[in-house]
């Protein structure tokens, strides 16, 4: 097993229930180390649909806390509750290696192009110490959080990109916490247009409130944001609107500045700042750049062993048609398992992240049915491993408003205002929401009734952008920043998180 995140870890526990004996190697110093990376953000997803089921029996022989089903985790809370105890389990602690980071895998005796007895020499999985362990199967859970996609357009780093790289933060970066002074009162531009992207705006936007001289800005490739934050038929999933509304509102009060059609053509240094010139000539001046552009997987490991990896997605060409995400959200990915995840090279599985390539619509739970399939294929029971089973939520997985829910909770907390604030607020604006005829000067109408600082209003009115999908007749006025109509919609679209 490579990896001890979420999906690794699970599939640790599948193999011990099958009586197959295993080693997982890491390399990272603890369990879930790539999602220590995001700590601070929270799942999309609730408890009931982050934790496997192998994992949560075995957790539960040993008198496991098991966290509120119904609970929004942050990526920090599945680490600390769920993955740290998981990992310290007397049937799987002993089988974990930490700092063992893996830099190649290969066969006993054979390279690639060598056919004959190939199958039946056991695999070479070389660590960076030289250390090397042979394996009768490879599940390769190591994820793709160490390989952020770049800020080129082309999908090529942007000239000067590299030279540029301490001016600019990976996905995510944590804004009111460990990273806060990397963008208090100065200037940040996005880049990227999915939930990641959107996030961070959110969160640098109640930055901007409490840091004066905070500004941001949101550099997009496409030339509108619709299908990024809620473009109706862009996706089937109802529900996904939440944030997209959020950011529509944040845009229209200028609180944020769009720039569409921008495709990152070179990355400069002028005067110690960073600046993004575009295909185009355009030129964006900032402090910072967040590249939120998404992440790709790292096949490197694995040159040696013989892959037929999907020519867009970097998946196995069985699960590409399924996971496409010009045709497909998470929500609409068929349950899948080790036939779809089977390579020319035999017992070697890249599942979880990983196993999705480039397709940003990966989720915990499809991981862990992933593995309870793959596990239960190396135990030979096959009609377990093809019998792949996956039920989700239509809301509440794939959707955002209950992370925006959450969100708007941690927000309204922090500003040390009641819990029925948020919505004491839409509520008041919905009332204004006909005379005022834009939702943000219902929400400062609103504001000034509750006695609320107008900012913060915005603030919490774009957490709660998905509350006022009953006034889809109403259009908000055009935005001198972007051009757009604020349409209080809950839409669709972007990438799914959880």
């Amino acid at each position: 097993m490579i990896g001890a995140g979420p999906v690794g870890l699970a599939a640790a526990a599948h193999l011990h229930e099958r009586g197959l004996a295993f080693t997982v190697v890491e390399a990272g110093a603890g369990p879930g180390a790539a999602v220590a990376g995001w700590a601070h953000v929270r799942l999309f997803s609730p408890w009931r649909y982050n934790i496997d089921h192998a994992a949560a029996r075995l957790l539960r022989a040993t008198g496991w806390t098991e966290p509120d089903p119904e609970v929004l985790p942050t990526g920090g809370e599945l680490v600390e509750k769920y993955l740290v105890p998981l990992a310290g389990l007397p049937d799987l602690s002993p089988h974990v290696r930490y700092d063992a980071r893996v830099t190649a895998l290969g066969r006993v005796g054979v390279d690639r192009v060598t056919t004959a007895g190939r199958q039946d020499q056991p695999f070479v999985v070389r660590l960076h110490t030289g250390t090397e362990i042979l394996a009768s199967a490879v599940i390769d859970a190591s994820g793709t959080w160490a390989t952020p996609n770049v800020l080129g357009a082309n999908g090529l780093p942007a000239h000067g990109e590299q030279q540029a790289a301490a001016l600019v933060s990976p996905a995510m970066p944590d804004v009111l916490g460990v990273d806060r002074a990397d963008h208090a009162g100065q200037h940040t531009i996005v880049v990227g247009a999915g939930h990641s992207a959107a996030n961070t705006l959110l969160s640098l936007a109640e930055l901007a409130e409490r840091e004066p001289g905070t500004r941001i800005t949101w550099a997009t490739r496409g030339r509108s944001i619709d299908r990024a934050v809620g473009g109706g038929d862009a996706d089937a999933l109802p529900g996904r609107g939440a944030l997209g509304t959020g950011i529509r509102l944040l845009v229209d009060t200028g609180r944020v500045d769009l720039v569409t059609g921008f495709a990152v053509r070179q990355v400069e240094i002028v005067d110690g700042r960073p600046r993004l010139v575009a295909v185009d000539g355009r030129t964006l001046s900032g402090d910072r750049i967040v590249s939120a552009t998404g992440f790709r997987p790292d096949h490197t490991i694995g040159d040696e062993l013989r892959l037929d990896l999907d020519p867009a997605l970097g998946c196995t060409r069985a699960l590409a048609p399924l996971i496409d995400p010009n045709h497909h959200s998470c929500g609409s990915v068929r349950p899948h398992g080790v036939d779809e995840l089977t390579q020319p090279e035999p017992g070697y599985y890249a599942v979880g992240m990983k196993s999705y390539g480039r397709a940003p619509t990966f989720l915990m739970a499809t991981g862990y049915e992933q593995v309870r399939s793959v596990a239960a294929a190396l135990a030979g029971d096959w009609a377990a491993a093809r019998d792949v089973q996956l039920y989700l939520p239509e809301t509440g997985v794939c959707s955002s408003s209950a992370g925006a829910q959450a969100m708007l909770d941690d927000t309204a907390a922090r500003y040390g205002l009641a819990p029925d604030v948020p919505a004491r607020l839409v509520s008041a604006a919905l009332r204004h929401l006909p005379a005022a005829g834009s939702v943000a000067a219902a929400t400062r109408a609103a504001a000034e009734e509750l006695g609320i600082d107008p900012d913060v209003a915005v603030q919490l009115a774009a957490l709660a952008g998905d509350r006022f999908d009953d006034t889809d007749d109403v259009q908000a006025a055009g935005s001198a920043h972007s051009g757009l109509n604020l349409v209080a919609v809950g839409g669709s679209g972007g990438g799914c998180c959880g």
